[in-house]
């Protein structure tokens, strides 16, 4: 009875795509960020960005 797990598309593709990035890049994670930070910036979306009064840094500097 060894069936084989069902994937979900969608998470296959999600895969697919990181590893694509992965290999792209081959597999320098700061490469990445900053391919991805350079995207961002060049896409003109806005950008959250926390502040020193934003609650989960108060949290932090509570522990």
């Amino acid at each position: 009875m060894n069936q084989k797990p069902q994937t979900d598309p969608i998470i296959e593709e999600i895969h697919e795509v990181r590893r694509e990035i992965s290999e792209r890049f081959d597999g320098n994670v700061h490469a990445i960020a900053a391919d991805a930070n350079t995207r961002m910036a060049a896409s003109g979306c806005p950008v959250w960005k926390p502040t020193e009064n934003h609650q989960t840094a108060k949290a932090v500097q509570a522990k």
